[in-house]
């Protein structure tokens, strides 16, 4: 007997306003290939995380999708139309935590929503941030992308209105214990209302923040 492995949700945009993704890691390139040519026929635009290069590279061979290496992120059907920006920023610690932002801001992208990208500017040189403070006040949103002990995290918790997403992520020696000391961190942030992602989920995260703006 064949069994059908693919069942794509092609009504999540109309029930959450978040449309059909793909997560790509552990799917064959054939359950891709499915995917592809489904959604071509349905004419929906499609998103993909944790694409490897060479996954993208055979995908495209027969699909026209657009690849972000850094991110490990494709779209597929999306047309670029007039966006929000200034609602969401994105900031990291350190440009290690960058493929994790960059896959937040991606998806924000997807959803025609452009964030403020704020890298490189962990409390090992608190001036860095205290410099873009101003800005990021005036988002509603602000997620932030942090390893090691993710103090990032309650510094900006308190210093901003609103809403704080943390993501911690596997960057860092030893006792970080690939994102969890930073995962313990987030949790137990004495900033008030700071809500937490999963290890290196900036998809999630991004996800997260347009929930709360729509």
């Amino acid at each position: 007997m064949t069994v059908k492995e693919v069942n794509l949700d092609l009504s999540r945009a109309a029930r959450t306003g978040l449309s059909e993704h793909i997560y790509c890691a552990a799917k064959s390139l054939d359950q891709l290939h499915t995917i592809l040519t489904e959604m071509t026929a349905h004419g929906s635009p499609l998103f993909l995380t944790k694409l490897e290069a060479a996954t993208a590279a055979a995908l495209s061979s027969s699909h026209h999708i657009h690849y972000d290496k850094i991110s490990k992120t494709a779209t597929f059907q999306w047309t670029s139309k007039p966006t929000s920006s200034g609602r969401v920023a994105v900031v990291c610690a350190g440009s290690s935590d960058v493929p994790v932002a960059r896959e937040c801001t991606q998806t924000l992208l997807f959803h025609h929503e452009e964030a403020l990208a704020v890298v490189d500017v962990g409390v090992a040189g608190l001036h860095r941030l205290l410099a873009r403070i101003d800005e990021l006040r005036t988002c509603r949103v602000v997620v932030v992308v942090a390893g090691m002990d993710a103090a990032l995290v309650s510094v900006v918790g308190g210093l901003v209105p609103g809403l704080v997403i943390a993501v911690p992520t596997s960057v860092g020696y030893g006792a970080a214990r690939g994102g969890e000391t930073a995962l313990s961190a987030s949790l137990v942030s004495c900033a008030s209302g700071v809500v937490v992602a999963n290890i290196d989920n900036g998809y999630g995260a991004a996800c997260a923040a347009l929930r709360a703006l729509h």
